[in-house]
């Protein structure tokens, strides 16, 4: 059995007898959404999904009180300021919220497409179609923009959505899905197509991977700890999406302005996320150039460095920088934390991302075609990025509208998941009369 914990404390979220909660009844959820997600399939789910948009933003100021709560309790307890910042709502980030909602309503409905067809010899015309999973539920940590993203993509793709946040969330979760669910009411549709598990009990995240019959998919988005949980004690399919330890090298014939830019954007612009850079790695023909100048940069907003003896050298005493371990190399910090390694060459690099990358996102800063194909070719990884930053591996930005969580396996699905990754197919077949002989 795993070790996760889930990362609130017992203090932080009032129980549920104090606010006037009953005992979650988890299986009466699961009977309430199966129920629902029959009703989809042929509704109106873009009408549906821009009448959630609209009540995100009609509901504006109870989400964000509801939000400020878990937030305080958080900063209260010492939560590093990048997990604060994952956690926080407010007007612009709701906003851009209700626009990916709409963004989703916008895209083509993904369900009844004809995948393939074709006339068998005996007369049988077959169809492979596009149809919902069912019941999926989402599993994941701090993030509640997660919460509103994963039930918009699971009503539009015709499944019902059964959401576990964490604990240190439960609040801003509990305002969003209610106004969702009295959208969907609104509107004509069953308000238990989107279910929060609002219990901070963990028992129940156990039960809810092990109904079999009653989901159909579980996806967990969040820390290592919790996605190695969540596919050690699942009973059900799951879809894992994995750690970000991502990497960007800078190959010897780089443009430095582009690649100080790449490093500075992909580690500070927010770097609580899974698609932040997490170790830069330099050829050493262009470390003394670079790094002379873009580790003042990075510690001037903030950034916490770790380098290699090489890293050290260059900063020699000007910039305060700690010798790097072996854990730095593997570890995702979700902070302004950086690890730093000068490398002879491109072998080299390749074989760091190898080593200690989670099959994320990779990025080479380059003007070598060759260098670029090679690194695209041989790095395994579900986005590889050149002279891009990392911060790009993302839903929204691919055009998906938003996204489920974005996958490092290679079955099913891999890299950001949208519409087109959350339904599955059936084969139906029309026939006159035809019997096997």
């Amino acid at each position: 059995m795993s070790s996760w914990t889930s990362p609130a404390r017992s203090d932080e979220v009032p129980d549920r007898a104090e606010n006037a909660h009953e005992a979650f009844d988890l299986d009466a959820a699961l009977a309430h959404a199966r129920r629902a997600a029959r009703a989809l399939p042929r509704s109106d789910r873009a009408g549906a999904l821009e009448a959630i948009a609209q009540a995100l933003l009609d509901d504006q100021d109870e989400i964000i009180a509801a939000n400020a709560g878990d937030v305080e309790r958080e900063r209260a307890a010492g939560t590093a300021a990048a997990l604060v910042d994952r956690l926080t709502l407010d007007g612009a980030r709701l906003a851009a919220i209700a626009a990916a909602v709409r963004q989703v309503a916008a895209l083509p409905d993904p369900l009844h497409r004809v995948l393939d067809g074709w006339t068998l010899p005996n007369g049988l015309r077959v169809r492979k179609v596009t149809v919902p999973f069912g019941v999926i539920a989402m599993i994941y940590e701090s993030r509640p923009n997660v919460t509103v993203d994963a039930a918009a993509l699971a009503v539009r793709a015709g499944s019902a959505a059964v959401l576990r946040g964490s604990s240190n969330a439960l609040a801003s979760n509990r305002a969003l899905v209610a106004s969702m669910r009295r959208a969907l009411g609104g509107f004509g549709l069953p308000a238990d197509a989107i279910t929060l598990v609002d219990d901070p009990d963990r028992a129940l995240v156990t039960r809810l991977l092990q109904a079999r019959g009653r989901i159909d998919l579980a996806i967990p988005r969040g820390g290592g700890a919790l996605i190695d949980h969540v596919v050690r004690t699942a009973r059900v399919p799951v879809i894992e999406t994995g750690v970000g330890n991502c990497h960007v090298y800078v190959h010897a014939d780089a443009d430095l302005d582009v690649a100080h830019a790449i490093a500075m954007n992909a580690k500070v612009q927010r770097p609580g996320v899974c698609n932040a850079m997490e170790t830069l790695l330099v050829h050493r023909e262009v470390a003394s150039s670079l790094l002379g100048r873009l580790l003042g940069s990075l510690a001037d907003a903030g950034v916490q460095l770790h380098g290699c003896e090489r890293t050290l050298a260059i900063a020699a005493g000007e910039h305060d920088v700690e010798r790097a371990t072996e854990a730095d190399w593997e570890t995702e910090y979700h902070d302004l934390e950086l690890a730093v390694r000068v490398v002879d060459g491109l072998d080299d690099a390749l074989s760091h991302v190898d080593r200690y990358g989670t099959r994320h996102s990779e990025a080479i800063v380059t003007r070598s075609r060759a260098a670029a194909q090679r690194f695209q070719d041989e790095v395994d990884a579900a986005v590889v990025l050149v002279n891009a930053s990392t911060r790009f591996t993302d839903g929204f930005e691919f055009g998906f509208g938003a996204e489920i969580g974005i996958s490092t396996q290679k079955l099913h699905a891999r890299g950001p998941m949208g519409l087109a990754e959350i339904v599955t197919h059936k084969y139906v077949i029309d026939g006159d009369g035809q019997t096997r002989a």
